[in-house]
């Protein structure tokens, strides 16, 4: 690629991912602020967070769509923008509704990065797309691990207020800014390889059908009056509607495989599954005789090794085989934190779980772009933006579980949807082997 500086364009995205997680990692750590000082109770606190995962998913949606109209470059600028604004209100916040919107500006400000870089990374390394998108989303737990590590030292240890924390955002945003200026961003791989935008839209399988889910979800995790009840029949008959639309939509309308609705179910169970636990890490965990950013730095740094490494272990067990073994240590090892009572043991524990959960994200980002290339930039986007959504509806149903039935019980419960995943891995691994004959 003619005058695209292919190193220091990855390095700005990777610092770009970088704010995106430690503003992740800061909310679990003054998620006990907003609850002690301010008297918020857990659940407005997960409303309150849900727009840093549904505006991540509309930035996403967003980007997606618009991407190859108005560039890369462009949405990296959104990027940018929005966290600077996000950052800022969120140093202003002191209520349920200051936080609910400055977590709206973190939202669009993280999930522009997504939309614009997972994109970029598939283009810069057409050759080596997995491999790369896992070394890229490194930085994911990678930040989580520094942002996890600035809170102890300066809440913890130094016994700084939380706006200190916050304020060290400014430092990695005013990098990357730096180092994204002025580059030559190369075209999307959709538009460089000549993929037309209806055949993107069409090989998302049923766009329209998914599109209309997650608005409907985004409305679920912002309302609390639409909050979920499972007890009532009415969820479940919602989940078999989408299904016949999604029959109807994909193979009736246009006529496609439904892998890639199929890899989008599995996309809204391994991220509830990581980050829904992550985000409550501190409540989860606080009873269990160690401090609970320890548990978060423990977890994200095995996340943060795994990705890096992870090009040996995707080529010898392929990417639908590492997301099935991913699933079976991420069931064994919320059931052990479920279990857990010391230090020693939760430790353990969490290691077995951040195992599990290592490989989740990038890896189905992966399998998108490599079994379904031609859903481009609007794929990952949908894939990314429809696992922030499911986390959002996910944060307030553990906060209510964490205070009516406690911490142990809502691990165990949240241990269901990896064994779910379990079954769904087996049935995408049977389809890509008839699909891509190749494939090991």
């Amino acid at each position: 690629m003619e005058n695209v500086n292919q190193k220091r364009l990855f390095i700005a995205a990777c610092l770009a991912l970088l704010v995106t997680a430690i503003t992740f990692a800061i909310r679990a750590k003054i998620e006990g602020v907003f609850s002690t000082d301010y008297g918020l109770t857990k659940e407005q606190i997960g409303y309150a967070f849900g727009p840093a995962f549904w505006g991540f998913a509309v930035a996403m949606f967003a980007g997606g769509f618009i991407i190859d109209l108005v560039k890369t470059k462009t949405i990296i600028r959104m990027a940018f923008g929005m966290h600077l604004i996000g950052i800022v209100l969120l140093l202003l916040a002191k209520d349920m509704t200051s936080l609910f919107i400055a977590n709206v500006f973190i939202g669009f400000g993280n999930g522009s990065v997504e939309a614009a870089c997972n994109p970029l990374i598939a283009t810069l390394f057409p050759n080596n797309k997995t491999k790369m998108l896992n070394r890229f989303h490194v930085w994911f737990p990678g930040g989580i691990v520094i942002g996890g590590i600035l809170a102890w030292l300066v809440m913890d240890t130094l016994n700084l207020r939380w706006e200190i924390l916050v304020s060290l955002l400014f430092i990695p945003l005013a990098i990357y800014g730096f180092l994204f200026w002025g580059q030559k961003i190369p075209e999307t791989e959709r538009v460089s390889s000549g993929v037309s935008y209806k055949e993107m839209m069409r090989n998302v399988g049923a766009p329209f059908t998914i599109i209309a889910t997650v608005i409907v979800m985004i409305l679920i995790a912002s309302v609390p009056s639409l909050s979920l009840n499972f007890d009532s029949i009415y969820p479940y008959i919602a989940v078999g509607i989408i299904l016949i639309l999604v029959l109807i939509e994909g193979r009736a309308i246009n006529k496609i495989s439904l892998l890639f609705p199929l890899v989008l179910f599995c996309m809204l169970l391994t991220a509830s599954t990581e980050l829904g636990t992550t985000q409550w890490i501190n409540a989860l965990l606080e009873t269990n005789g160690i401090n609970p950013m320890i548990i978060l730095v423990v977890v994200t740094g095995i996340m943060a090794i795994g990705r890096y490494f992870a090009g040996g272990l995707i080529h010898r067990l392929n990417p639908t085989g590492v997301l099935l073994g991913s699933s079976v240590i991420a069931t064994v090892g919320l059931w052990l934190l479920s279990i857990s009572n010391g230090a020693a043991m939760t430790l353990l524990s969490a290691a077995v779980f951040a195992v599990g959960v290592c490989y989740f994200w990038p890896t189905m980002i992966g399998v998108a772009s490599e079994y379904v290339p031609k859903s481009g930039a609007l794929g990952m986007s949908i894939l990314g933006g429809a696992g922030f959504v499911a986390t959002s509806m996910v944060l307030p149903i553990m906060g209510k579980s964490i205070e009516t039935s406690g911490p142990q019980t809502t691990l165990r419960n949240m241990s269901i949807l990896p064994v779910i995943l379990i079954i769904a891995f087996i049935g995408l691994s049977i389809i890509i082997k008839k699909k891509f004959p190749k494939t090991k």
